[in-house]
């Protein structure tokens, strides 16, 4: 069962304030951003993009190691519609395709590189308090 925000509603009279559930995009308006760019195998694919630039299927699956080929079409599939890859067919033979992080998966770099600070930052401080939890 799914948990929902609550948030009151305008007491009428004497009576005691309700609560009414609360969209969770409305309760936190960055929850569709976490969602697109967060998602499970986004970040290592527009990060490889971004660092080695235009690549071929295979070359991309090389780089990242671990994802499957299933998972990859079909999370490439899904950041070219929402726009932050930019996929390229290029009718030879063999047919050849590309792809490329687009100038809307770009503007996500200022946001990559400020996670990879707190990431330097703050990691080892996650590590240490994760240590302290599982001992006491």
């Amino acid at each position: 069962m799914a948990k929902t925000a609550t948030r009151p509603m305008q007491a009428q009279g004497a009576k005691a304030q309700a609560q009414a559930p609360v969209d969770p995009e409305n309760a936190c308006p960055i929850a569709p951003v976490v969602d697109i760019v967060f998602s499970r195998w986004t970040t290592p694919i527009l990060w490889t993009l971004h660092a080695h630039g235009r690549q071929r299927f295979v070359e991309l699956e090389r780089r990242i190691g671990t994802i499957t080929p299933k998972v990859l079409t079909q999370r490439l599939r899904q950041l070219e519609r929402d726009g932050l890859v930019v996929r390229t067919y290029h009718p030879e033979v063999p047919p050849r395709v590309e792809y490329e992080i687009s100038e809307l998966g770009l503007s996500l770099a200022p946001l990559f590189a400020t996670l990879g600070d707190w990431a330097a930052d703050n990691l080892p401080k996650v590590e240490r308090a994760r240590e302290a939890y599982d001992a006491g």
